[in-house]
């Protein structure tokens, strides 16, 4: 069962009301168990096709039910306004050539997320929600999203996944946060990039062995992957649900 309905984040104000997804078990009105939760950026990528922005979700849905999965998973849509995403998106303000200056509220985004989200779930759904029971997840700007939350929040979340993170957007600050941040135990970090992607940007490789390296210093267990052929899209991430799934569960 997946319960949509529309939120208003008042440090980050939408003209339109955003979307939030709490995705339940099958099972869960029939006992009384309580469920670890993952948190998912650009939520409305998460579940339904009609939803997504290009027309493909990750199907997560469907990979729940197939392996009945017991857990909660609370999808948040980005703000979809201008460059608002990117803004909501990223800890640090930057630009880019053909962008104008981003304003980075990833600390504002968070801030709502850990004191006010978070604490409503709690509340409302029977989940476990201490820590090492508490995941993040997301892709592209939510995946640098998830790496900045997995240090800088890390008294919430112990597993996290970053697919295809942008850390493109602030590198150098990007390891200067991690080295700055003894990691508690334990902390799990799934990190990937597609090969496909990273053509023409050969670069963004080596930054990202370069955060995981800084990562593993900081106290984490990281599995970095750079996965054959895959590209920048929903499609592809879909693929990888399995993957990162069996490391932040079964590692």
């Amino acid at each position: 069962m997946i319960i949509v309905r529309k939120i208003q984040i008042p440090s980050l104000p939408t003209k339109k009301p955003r979307r939030l997804y709490v995705y339940l078990p099958k099972e869960y009105g029939k006992t009384d168990r309580r469920y670890p939760v993952l948190y998912m950026f650009d939520g409305h990528n998460v579940f339904y096709n009609s939803h997504a922005t290009y027309g493909k979700s990750w199907g997560m849905k469907e990979y729940l039910e197939k392996t009945k999965m017991p857990l909660i998973v609370v999808g948040i849509e980005c703000n979809p306004e201008d460059f608002k995403r990117l803004s909501e998106y990223s800890p640090w303000t930057f630009t880019r050539r053909g962008l104008p200056i981003i304003e980075g509220k990833g600390k504002e985004t968070m801030d709502w997320i850990t004191g006010t989200l978070k604490p409503e779930i709690d509340r409302t759904y029977r989940t476990l929600p201490d820590r090492e029971n508490t995941m993040i997840a997301g892709s592209s700007m939510g995946g640098l999203m998830t790496i900045y939350a997995a240090v800088e929040y890390n008294a919430y979340f112990a597993r996290a996944a970053s697919l295809s993170p942008s850390l493109w957007v602030n590198r150098k600050a990007m390891k200067e946060l991690i080295a700055s941040h003894p990691l508690a135990q334990p902390t799990q970090i799934y990190m990937d990039y597609g090969s496909g992607e990273a053509e023409g940007h050969r670069f963004i490789l080596g930054v990202a062995f370069e955060v995981a390296k800084y990562l593993t210093k900081a106290g984490a267990n990281v599995d970095m992957r750079v996965v054959p052929d895959a590209m920048h899209s929903e499609a592809y991430w879909e693929k990888r649900i399995p993957v990162f799934f069996d490391y932040l569960f079964n590692n």
